[in-house]
């Protein structure tokens, strides 16, 4: 299974070493994970960053796991490290926390095609507010001056947030999914004080040893 963490554990890899791993399975197909952003390692030419991104290569796929922080580290060092965002498979967005969205708008300025998977969420990568918001629209307090409630007091026509990512081809994960032949998206949910509300999605992915 692949989380931020597992590939942050896995590789060893820093971004001053030149962030490869590779590992030969038994029917002789390389892994490699470069790691695009993170915030560790030697000094080197490319951009640390608070949050996370990673290129996937098995099996003649290529996924890019998050995409960090800020928009142009990700694109300095995709294009330092030879990275073609053109030929990706899929993206997946962790969560939704904006150190592992802050990219991707260059990927899809990149590869507007390209399906970006993500948790499921509210508020959140373009998807409706929800029944808990038009309840809250809807509250009849007749103290308060109707020009001061949600939308007079009636429910919303569209409840949608207009995303920074608008024609972006969002799939919501909800549940252990085989995206690709061999290729497995999760959906979970931190147990963590103050992130208990928030869903994630992991990647896993079969090979000779799984």
């Amino acid at each position: 299974m692949i989380t931020r963490r597992h590939l942050l554990a896995g590789t060893a890899a820093t971004l001053a070493a030149p962030v490869f791993l590779c590992t030969t399975f038994a029917q002789g197909a390389a892994a490699r994970v470069t790691i695009l952003v993170d915030a560790f390692g030697e000094a080197s030419t490319l951009k640390r960053g608070w949050g996370y991104s990673a290129l996937i290569e098995y099996g003649g796929r290529r996924i890019l796991f998050d995409t960090g922080s800020r928009g142009a580290d990700f694109a300095h060092n995709a294009n330092a490290l030879g990275v073609d965002l053109k030929q990706l498979d899929f993206v997946v967005v962790s969560h939704r926390h904006n150190d592992h969205t802050g990219g991707l708008s260059h990927v899809l300025s990149e590869n507007p095609d390209v399906a970006v998977y993500t948790p499921l969420e509210v508020a959140g990568f373009n998807s409706p507010l929800g029944s808990a918001f038009d309840k809250m629209t809807q509250r009849d307090v007749p103290s308060v001056p109707v020009q001061m409630r949600y939308f007079w007091g009636s429910q919303a026509v569209d409840n949608r947030s207009e995303a920074p990512w608008e024609k972006a081809k969002f799939v919501q994960i909800t549940q252990q999914t085989e995206v690709l032949p061999g290729f497995f998206l999760m959906s979970n949910r931190s147990s963590s004080p103050g992130t208990i509300e928030m869903n994630e999605i992991s990647l896993a992915f079969r090979t000779p040893r799984a």
